[in-house]
């Protein structure tokens, strides 16, 4: 090779090289090395409107990557461009590009806590699904009544009977790690699946005969509402035990409110005295001579427990007195004598009592 095109070709090669080597090193730069060292995290949500480059230039934007270009070539080089997944991530100031594409293409969306109360019901935690943007009331209330979805979780063996009016008592009242973009029908089926890990084990030490599982599981709802008191619950089951056993009614304020719920198909938080002899009411029980036809709440296990293992007493009333406790008696004429002291006498309730005892 002569002198002139050895010249040639060795400016050729290193104009190359310098090239390749700034190409390698904008690579590197923007890609594996850090957007910057000072941490902090980011919540970052991947709608399905957002394109990739969309994407990108937010991610640019929160200071997550360097260059968005980058990351776009980057992407579609090793085949990721398009796998980027629906979904709330959270990423961090100190990752790499390459480790924030590998999260949005996990699918693996950021868990938030969401947490069903011991004693709530189908319409409490409709309102609770909204607030926590799990979906709207509508569509949870639409689901927990669909006869459809509720034959498919009797085929899984996760409810006890196909013919209940709704999955009002099967969801198991706990703290559960949800994503955003978990659907409803996920969720309530892990609910269920819990509810009942939680009622088989229950009833297996079950004793009393004169009860089957169903009307357990509604005899510990009622429990659940009647009282926010974990020791009391035992007493409150002993009355309306005593009650069934003498074939009395159990006269019971919540599940009247509950059968209020169900016929406007809303949370209902008063009652009237109207209430209490209404016959379209199938969930009154100041009418209906035992149990409602399903659970009125969501029972934790203490009051899933107190159904089956209830307090040996006399009782066959009681009351609350406002502050978190109960009064018992085996006499109607003590009982009235405390409803008077207690429910009816507007200084003794001072707005502390849910009852609304109208004309």
């Amino acid at each position: 090779m002569s002198k002139p095109k050895r010249v040639l070709f060795l400016g050729l090669f290193s104009l190359v090289f310098a090239v390749c080597f700034f190409v390698g090193f904008l690579y590197w730069n923007f890609i594996f090395s850090k957007a910057t060292n000072d941490k902090s995290d980011v919540v970052y949500e991947v709608t399905p409107q957002k394109t990739f480059m969309t994407i990108a230039k937010e991610l640019e934007e929160k200071n997550l990557i360097k260059n968005a270009q980058f990351f776009n070539v980057y992407a579609r080089v090793i085949g990721l461009r398009s796998k980027i997944k629906v979904g709330e991530y959270q990423l961090s100031t100190d990752m790499r590009p390459s480790e924030i594409l590998n999260v949005l293409v996990s699918g693996k969306s950021m868990f938030r806590p969401f947490t069903i109360p011991e004693g709530y019901n189908l319409f409490e935690i409709a309102e609770l699904v909204e607030k926590y943007k799990l979906g709207t009331k509508d569509e949870f209330l639409r689901l927990v009544f669909d006869k459809q979805f509720i034959n498919e979780l009797y085929a899984d063996k996760l409810i006890l009977s196909a013919d209940i009016l709704s999955l009002e008592g099967y969801l198991y009242p706990e703290t559960y790690q949800v994503t955003k973009y978990m659907g409803l029908k996920d969720i309530i089926r892990t609910q269920v699946r819990l509810f009942r890990r939680n009622f088989d084990d229950i009833i297996r030490q079950n004793k009393i005969s004169y009860l089957d599982a169903s009307q357990i599981l509604i005899l510990a709802s009622i429990i659940e509402k009647e009282t926010g008191n974990a020791k009391e619950r035992p007493l409150i089951s002993s009355v309306f035990h005593n009650r069934i056993a003498k074939k009395m009614k159990l006269q019971t304020d919540p599940t009247t409110l509950y059968g209020k719920s169900m016929l406007s198909k809303k949370l209902e938080n008063n009652i009237t005295r109207a209430d209490l002899t209404a016959k379209d009411n199938i969930y009154n029980t100041y009418m209906i001579p035992f149990l409602p036809p399903g659970p009125i709440s969501n029972p934790g296990r203490d009051s899933l427990m107190a159904a089956i293992e209830p307090a040996q007493t006399p009782f066959l009333f009681f009351v609350s007195q406002n502050d978190g406790t109960t009064r018992f008696t085996e006499s109607l004429l003590e009982h009235n004598r405390n409803v008077q002291e207690t429910q009816l006498d507007p200084k003794a309730r001072q707005g502390k009592s849910w009852r609304d005892l109208k004309q």
